[in-house]
């Protein structure tokens, strides 16, 4: 299933904008980001599990275990974003 991840403040500023990943049947937001941890050095920077990072799965905040559905939107973030 195909799922678009967007990236805000310095996440944004690391990775871009976002991209669209493709994930199994039955991922979390969990797998999501260890998949992308694993797709380059910058994102496993960015979203190193040491990092504090907030999540949200199609608007509405969300922790890893949050299961994916086809044609959703992931937001990371960290904790506190200007405006």
């Amino acid at each position: 299933m195909k799922v678009r991840v967007k990236y805000f403040a310095s996440i944004r500023e690391a990775l871009g904008a976002g991209e669209t990943v493709e994930m199994a049947p039955g991922a979390t937001v969990g797998d999501l980001r260890d998949r992308l941890l694993a797709a380059s050095p910058a994102h496993a920077q960015a979203l190193a599990r040491g990092r504090a990072l907030r999540c949200a799965l199609d608007q509405a905040m969300c922790d890893e275990k949050a299961a994916l559905r086809e044609d959703a939107e992931v937001a990371f973030f960290p904790p506190v974003t200007g405006g």
